[in-house]
């Protein structure tokens, strides 16, 4: 026999669905029939697998060691260690800096990703163990392009990882941008137009009118210094599409300094012949969120702010752009 605790990280979930990451190699039938048959069992009852799992609840499994490690066997989870700069941590939620040259979440390549730094943190502070993994693994709930440095905000806990994905998903949070783009632009301005993705090239278009299987994208900006050449700009996501304030600011004319894929190669041989400038600048300065409640209550008509990185500083001294207001950032 096996028997497992709910965890507060765990609680929140249906039955099946905790079942189903337990015995991740297992046919969904499987499991059912063993509820069926009272091989599976909730609190010392028979279960449907509808159930919703709270924290402390009982759950054991009548099989064979050998039926068990078949069906629950997998592979190490992906972890790895770094120093990460925390801006915001509670029992449910990490707010963290994310510096450009990181993946947000794992892709083909293989490299670490803030996921993956995200579980290494999280197991060596105690926060989570080895038999967490097996029914629940971390994760970020919005996604930066992997030269975006700023703001990203993980799940620890289930409860909290499905609150902040809401929210996300929702579009009640506000995101705000700082970027280097090219021009001076002296006013602000809220654009439309429809993005459409080719994922063979990882790469997207712009256009002002709809077009096949373009969606629709919403964009506002506010500049907040400018010189002769170039503009430091505060952009707020309404939409958040891929690559969005990148391909929708060079369409209007603007492309950020740095930015390989969608900028001038004029301007960019600039900022990397003056400065080393290898990446697009573009920073997610600040995260905004709503009136709150449950696992978020903590972070209710808060806003949280990630620091600029030094390069991106040093090029705001050099260009002068650093000598104006900031009010327009509040």
């Amino acid at each position: 026999m096996k028997e497992f605790q709910i965890t507060e990280n765990e609680a929140g979930q249906r039955f099946d669905k905790y079942l189903a990451k337990l015995l991740r190699n297992a046919p969904k039938s499987f499991f059912y029939k063993m509820l069926r048959k009272k091989n599976i069992t909730l609190n010392g009852r028979k279960a449907t697998g509808n159930e919703k799992l709270n924290t402390g609840d009982q759950i054991r499994l009548f099989l064979s060691d050998e039926t068990f490690s078949k069906f629950s066997q997998q592979e190490q989870t992906a972890r790895a260690v770094t120093d990460l700069d925390i801006i915001y941590e509670d029992t449910d939620i990490l707010l963290i800096n994310k510096p450009a040259g990181m993946l947000s979440q794992p892709d083909d390549t293989k490299e670490p990703s803030m996921v993956e730094y995200l579980i290494g943190y999280l197991l060596q502070n105690g926060s989570l163990t080895e038999e967490n993994l097996r029914t629940f693994h971390p994760s970020v709930c919005n996604r930066l392009d992997k030269n975006t440095s700023g703001v990203i905000a993980a799940g620890k806990s289930l409860a909290g990882l499905q609150e902040l994905s809401t929210l996300f998903h929702d579009r009640t949070v506000h995101k705000d941008y700082l970027c280097i783009v090219k021009g001076k632009l002296t006013r602000s301005r809220h654009i439309r137009g429809y993005l459409r993705k080719d994922a063979n090239l990882n790469k997207v278009s712009v256009s002002p009118t709809k077009e096949k299987d373009a969606q629709p994208i919403e964009t506002q900006y506010t500049p907040i210094c400018n010189n002769e050449h170039a503009t430091l700009l505060k952009v707020r996501l309404i939409t958040g599409r891929t690559h969005q304030i990148r391909a929708h600011l060079a369409s209007e004319g603007h492309p950020l300094a740095g930015d390989a894929k969608y900028g001038s190669q004029e301007f960019n041989r600039y900022f990397r012949d003056h400065y080393g400038l290898k990446h697009q600048l573009l920073h997610a300065y600040r995260l905004t969120f709503p009136e709150l409640e449950g696992k978020l209550h903590n972070l209710s008509e808060k806003h949280f702010e990630a620091v600029l990185p030094v390069q991106f500083q040093h090029i705001l001294k050099e260009e002068h752009l650093e000598e104006c207001s900031y009010e327009n950032l509040e």
